[in-house]
C-alpha cells in the first residue's frame, strides 16, 4: 500500500488499514526513526490496560526470589 504526502506533510492512512486496527478520529500515533526505516505505531487508548497480563506465564516472583538469594550471597 502506498500514500502521498501532502504539502502541509500529512499523509492518509489507506482505508484497509484504517478498519483492520480501528484506526479512527483522534487516534495518537508515534514516529519512531530507526536511521534507516522510519516506523508508525498506533498508541493504545489505555497505555497501562494494554500491557495488563502482557508478562503472564514468565514466573516473574520466582525470579525475583532467585536474584535477591543471589544479592545476599554475593554481599556475604
Amino acid at each position: 500500500m502506498e500514500s502521498v504526502i501532502t504539502k502541509k506533510g500529512q499523509v492518509v492512512v489507506p482505508v484497509a488499514l484504517r478498519r483492520k486496527y480501528g484506526i479512527t478520529t483522534g487516534a495518537r500515533v508515534a514516529w519512531i526513526d530507526t536511521g534507516s526505516v522510519i516506523k508508525l505505531i498506533l498508541l493504545p487508548k489505555d497505555p497501562v490496560g494494554a500491557l495488563r497480563g502482557c508478562s503472564e506465564g514468565e514466573k516473574l516472583t520466582q525470579s525475583l526470589l532467585k536474584d535477591r538469594q543471589e544479592d545476599k550471597r554475593l554481599e556475604e
